[in-house]
């Protein structure tokens, strides 16, 4: 039988922390059927397994939004088990249920004004008699007056409200500790390769070898393996980032090897945005009345340049978002090399992140010493903490190649 939970991988507390949770929200709404009246999601009658807003935290790729969304479909679930085969099921995980709004910021932050619209809808009566659910993805893009705006509906929320955060952790610098002490945390794990590799095998159809290696390639993060094990692309984009070790043969060829991460960035962003963004331009040519002909048409025309300059605008935020996380995939990837040659050096007995980059990592691992390992593995994490705090990607990535070249 089908299941909301079944795409979330490794994640069998959390599965049933959300079950119990879906079960107890069932309970309330039938509660309310019956005439019994309904209290607010946290309500102690259901013994405290379902409030009204909650923490969904992780590791990249761990299943946070997957998390968050198959709990919202369980919520609107017409059994309240979350069966995958009603209405309020399906509706909810294609994006189409009245009562679910999914927040995913395109650019790189959540702004205040959308935010308060957001609450603002939340706050009204669910059409379908159940919840209405607000989804945000990247909760930890919000800006402080978004985070403010939340935070109010948060203390104050409307009874058949539920709010589902996504974030990479519960520090600070990602939610604020004043949300964070209003909701439930729900913390994911980093899934292992093998579960990984199942999934992929018995969901995808992948042979059991390529998934083996995509998903320990891929570092636990369901997606990204399933990428790499279905498209060539993807897989030559990493092959140019682990051969940048051996490229670093001096200050030139440092600067040469990160004007080539960025520019391969740069093309995997434009790629995964034309289509999207050819589509919106088009859509609001249409409603501006573009094709169209008389007074009319070209007076709308004319006032529409607030109009589109303002999706321009949504664009290249939403595109400059794509190139910083096709650049934090890449280094990623580049972490992992450096790892290996760490265990290497140690003889630690862990498997490697990078299989097929074994004799490269075993020649460095004999060349290099471990603290001048440690001190690259650094540069790279240091290099994605500098980007995530805004500065500009050109400068941070030279920074960390000469770093790698000296060692």
């Amino acid at each position: 039988m089908p299941d909301v939970f079944a795409e979330l991988v490794g994640q069998d507390d959390a599965v049933e922390t959300l079950r119990r949770a879906a079960r107890a929200a069932a309970a309330l709404v039938a509660a309310a059927d019956s005439g019994d009246g309904v209290g607010a999601p946290g309500d102690a009658a259901v013994g405290g397994a379902m409030t009204h807003a909650w923490i969904f935290t992780g590791p990249p790729g761990s299943g946070r939004s997957v998390a968050a969304r198959a709990f919202a479909a369980a919520l609107q679930c017409h059994r309240g088990t979350g069966c995958g085969e009603c209405p309020g099921c399906h509706t909810t995980l294609a994006g189409t249920h009245a009562d679910v709004r999914l927040v995913v910021p395109e650019g790189l932050s959540i702004g205040v004004a959308d935010m308060r619209a957001l609450v603002l809808r939340a706050a009204s009566t669910p059409s379908g008699g159940r919840w209405q659910v607000v989804v945000i993805e990247d909760a930890d893009r919000l800006t402080e007056g978004a985070g403010n705006a939340l935070l109010k509906a948060i203390e104050e929320p409307p009874p058949r409200t539920v709010f589902l955060l996504c974030t990479p952790s519960t520090h600070p610098d990602d939610i604020s500790v004043t949300i964070r002490s209003r909701c439930r945390v729900v913390a994911l794990r980093q899934p292992s390769a093998d579960a990984v590799a199942s999934v992929l095998t018995s969901r995808d159809g992948v042979p059991a070898d390529v998934a083996g290696w995509a998903a320990a390639a891929a570092q636990g993060h369901v997606g990204r393996a399933k990428r790499l094990a279905g498209d060539p692309e993807a897989r030559k984009r990493r092959d140019a980032v682990l051969a940048v070790p051996r490229r670093l043969t001096g200050v030139g060829a440092a600067f040469d090897a990160a004007s080539a991460l960025i520019e391969a960035a740069e093309a995997e962003a434009e790629a995964a945005v034309a289509e999207l963004d050819a589509s919106e331009r088009a859509a609001l040519q249409t409603a501006l009345g573009a094709g169209g002909t008389g007074r009319g048409a070209a007076s709308a025309m004319r006032g529409a340049a607030g109009q589109i300059k303002d999706l321009e605008r949504r664009q290249k935020s939403r595109a400059t978002r794509a190139q910083r996380d096709a650049l934090d995939r890449a280094l990623v990837d580049l972490a992992g090399f450096y790892r290996d040659v760490l265990t290497l050096s140690m003889r630690a007995p862990v498997a490697p992140v990078h299989t097929d980059t074994a004799a490269l990592a075993s020649a460095a691992a004999e060349k290099w010493s471990p603290e001048a390992t440690l001190r690259r593995l650094e540069a790279v994490l240091a290099c994605r903490q500098a980007i995530q705090a805004n500065v500009k990607p050109r400068i941070a990535v030279e920074s960390m190649m000469l770093a790698l070249w000296r060692g």
